[in-house]
């Protein structure tokens, strides 16, 4: 991989881990397009490190106190009952499908998953759900001529049947093209969530699982299957670029709808089927490690 493969790949990364558009697909896709070898599941999972310590930093308040919490809840049963002591252990239960499901695939998540013509099926599929789930929440906020507006739910209000649920969506986004940030939302909003608080949860949630996700892939980096310097410096991009799109994205949510992200998604899946089907990009393109 040459340098300006790695500035452009991390600058993906960083673009698009947050957004609820799949960075997984974004790599592979800028790959393919570019005749560039793909990066990897590997390559993927170490930048992710970067757009990773970028939340670490924007939510370092939230996540210093509920790890304060979450330790002194271990030994005082007093604290038991304090929201951010509960938040430690719903992070940790909301992890596990994660990682089962990402050990029990990970020959199918580092091959045929990266199938183009998958990629673009989750596109459209995942775009959908995340259409109805916004339109669903849009709904119960300005309420109709016949309809209350209907309250949605704080992260105050999450328990370990929704935690689980929203561990489940993010195990989705195993596959490429279904966005971690879009499934857990997507999630999220159709079990009555607000915006803020289901994207809020769904960053928290990623930190354990893209930690140990980039750490156990560090090893093949030391075997030769990725390259230090130009994965590190990736890393260091989507490190800056992914703290900035945070910053923006959480301000977009209080406001705005889903339903660009949504239409974005739907006309990609719609592109990539025409050029596959029209020969003119192999859904197996740049398929070989580079």
């Amino acid at each position: 991989m040459s340098w300006f493969e790695s500035f452009v790949l991390g600058l993906v990364q960083g673009l698009t881990e947050f957004l609820p558009i799949s960075s997984s697909a974004h790599l592979r896709l800028t790959a393919a397009f570019a005749g560039w070898h793909d990066p990897g599941a590997a390559f993927t999972a170490i930048t992710q490190i970067g757009t990773e310590a970028a939340v670490l930093i924007y939510f370092r308040k939230d996540i210093v106190r509920i790890v304060s919490a979450w330790f002194r809840s271990l030994t005082n049963s007093s604290m038991r009952g304090d929201h951010d002591a509960q938040m430690g252990w719903l992070v940790i239960i909301g992890s596990i499908p994660i990682g089962v499901l990402g050990v029990t695939f990970k020959d199918q998540i580092e091959g045929p998953f990266r199938d183009l013509r998958l990629i673009a099926t989750t596109l459209i599929v995942m775009g959908i759900v995340l259409g109805i789930a916004d339109r669903l929440a849009a709904r119960d906020e300005t309420g109709g001529k016949h309809r209350a507006i209907k309250e949605r739910k704080s992260l105050k209000e999450l328990g370990v049947r929704d935690g689980l649920i929203f561990g489940f969506c993010q195990a989705m986004a195993l596959i490429p093209g279904v966005s971690r940030s879009g499934a857990t939302i997507s999630g999220g909003l159709l079990m009555g969530y607000t915006r803020e608080a289901a994207a809020r949860y769904s960053f928290l949630l990623a930190i354990p699982a893209v930690l140990a996700s980039g750490a156990f892939e560090l090893k093949d980096a030391g075997e030769g299957h990725v390259s230090w310097g130009p994965t590190i410096f990736a890393t260091i991009i989507a490190f800056v670029v992914g703290y900035a799109v945070i910053a923006w994205f959480m301000k977009f949510i209080t406001t705005k709808s889903f339903m660009p992200f949504v239409i974005y998604r739907v006309i990609l899946g719609i592109v990539l089927f025409i050029l596959i089907g029209a020969g003119v990009l192999s859904p197996h393109a740049g398929e070989s490690a580079g």
